[in-house]
């Protein structure tokens, strides 16, 4: 189903009380949204913030944070799996530090003016996958630098303990051509969600055909076989640890329209392993 990812800009107070909300819930424990609880090892197999290198990286503590000011309000909460990696809390570390400079940068623009609506960042972390190979870090956020709605900061991270890196998916599917099978069967997938969507909202048959082409376009247009439309996933594990599918994420605006929120499509490992560079295959299993 076409999920929602962020209601049009409120009034202020409404605006306000939703933050207020939004900051509380992510700076709760239990950020851990989705774990599943650790499954048993299996024999060793050989993000956009995600690289190759598996070269240790600078220690970096990461701490919760709140910030409370008339022109900007920061939130932003990690979940404690990130900070047993140092590498994968370096990622979402720098993640974080390069979307508040943003976030500075535009209230520094305003050259000590108020806004009208306090200027925010709001990055709730929470941990996917937690196994002896596989971890997935997830943020679904946002920031609001004026305007008519707040733009949309959705990242995955994946770190291979094992093989000590971070995984992106020019690694996972180095062949620039393997991307088209991956392209093609994401596509039909989004183009069946659709569908289905304007069948669940009883479009009638009159403004049906418009907007299945404008949705079309969108579609089209953000699942062209390039390595970067495909930038975020998450596994979907089996329970022996194994992957049995990745779930792509696309942010509002990549394969539908803003109001339409983030999209995601899983595809099974059965597509994926003969696509996938050999040194990654041991981490996958076809159900």
């Amino acid at each position: 189903m076409r999920r929602s990812f962020a209601l049009p800009t409120l009034p202020f107070r409404c605006r306000s009380l939703k933050l207020a909300l939004a900051l509380a819930t992510a700076l709760l424990p239990a950020c851990n949204r989705g774990t599943a609880p650790p499954v048993p090892a299996v024999a060793p197999a050989t993000a956009p913030a995600a690289t190759a290198s598996a070269a240790p990286a600078d220690t970096v503590e990461l701490h919760d944070s709140i910030e409370t000011t008339p022109s900007y309000i920061v939130g932003i909460s990690y979940p404690q799996v990130a900070s047993k990696y140092p590498p994968l809390a370096r990622a979402v570390h720098d993640y974080s530090e390069a979307s508040r400079a943003r976030l500075m940068q535009a209230v520094d623009a305003l050259h000590g003016a108020k806004p009208p609506v306090p200027y925010d960042l709001s990055l709730p972390f929470a941990s996917l996958v937690e196994t002896p190979r596989v971890v997935a870090v997830a943020v679904d956020g946002s920031s609001y630098t004026g305007g008519a709605h707040g733009t949309p900061l959705v990242e995955r991270f994946v770190w291979l303990p094992q093989m000590q890196q971070m995984l992106a998916a020019e690694q996972l599917i180095p062949q620039a051509g393997n991307w088209a099978p991956i392209a093609a069967f994401v596509r039909d997938q989004l183009m069946t969600q659709l569908s289905q969507q304007l069948d669940d909202d009883e479009v009638p048959p009159d403004q049906r055909a418009p907007q299945m082409r404008k949705g079309s376009a969108l579609i089209n247009s953000g699942t062209t076989p390039d390595v970067r439309n495909f930038s975020r996933f998450e596994p979907v594990m089996n329970a022996d640890g194994s992957i049995r599918s990745l779930r792509f994420v696309f942010p509002p605006e990549q394969v539908a329209p803003y109001e339409d929120g983030a999209q995601s499509v899983e595809v099974p490992a059965k597509v994926l392993l003969p696509l996938v560079a050999p040194a990654y295959r041991p981490l996958f299993r076809a159900g």
